[in-house]
């Protein structure tokens, strides 16, 4: 037995419908380790359950595993807004926000985020960043100021596969972009970070 099956038979099982969801993924989507999983989705529900966020925002929606999770904390009238460039994957979230009865608190846009951010005239008590990794310092400029004091922003893959601590120069836009993340994260003193190790890193940031 691994330490990763030990975690899964020692964690609540993963919802049924999250279980389709993510078999359908890997049926018929490329790149599907890009899943949030079980145990990385368990996290963002326990997170978003301790926040009770009325409004989350997420870059990156894929096939829609970590929008149902998230959604599970929001309040009663809370929303979700989850931005995804490929319009191909409407269909599959879409189906699976309708199947979850969650298709009034999700809204979804597709598109350019670093378009549709400046747009949104809304504040966020929760962020949960899992885009094009080359970007995510822009995301992260783009949205701090639109996240109310006490908020959280949750980045994913800020680890990038362990490429973060190689020496030698990379001319990898996307190692580039998530270091330079995460320093520049680590010294703005308008927030509070750390990351955690779980499956390829997340960045957990609280606003001041």
């Amino acid at each position: 037995m691994t330490i990763e099956e030990y975690i899964t038979n020692n964690s609540e099982p993963e919802d049924t419908l999250l279980t389709e969801l993510s078999r359908e993924t890997h049926l018929k989507v490329l790149m599907p380790r890009m899943l949030s999983g079980h145990i990385q989705g368990k996290l963002l529900e326990h997170f978003s359950k301790m926040i009770k966020p009325v409004n989350i925002l997420e870059l990156g929606t894929y096939t829609g595993y970590s929008a149902i999770c998230l959604s599970k904390g929001l309040q009663k009238n809370g929303k979700l807004h989850t931005i995804e460039l490929n319009e191909e994957l409407e269909e599959i979230a879409s189906k699976y926000f309708q199947k979850s009865n969650l298709t009034n608190k999700i809204k979804q846009y597709f598109g350019n985020a670093l378009k549709i951010i400046p747009k949104l005239d809304i504040k966020f008590d929760l962020v949960f960043i899992d885009a094009d990794k080359r970007e995510y310092p822009q995301y992260y400029k783009a949205i701090i100021d639109k996240v109310n004091p006490g908020g959280y922003i949750i980045a994913d893959n800020v680890l990038w596969n362990n490429k973060v601590i190689e020496d030698k120069k990379l001319n990898d836009l996307y190692t580039k972009g998530v270091k330079y993340f995460n320093k520049f994260v680590n010294n703005d003193p308008k927030v509070e970070n750390f990351i955690l190790p779980l499956r390829d890193g997340l960045m957990i940031l609280r606003k001041k």
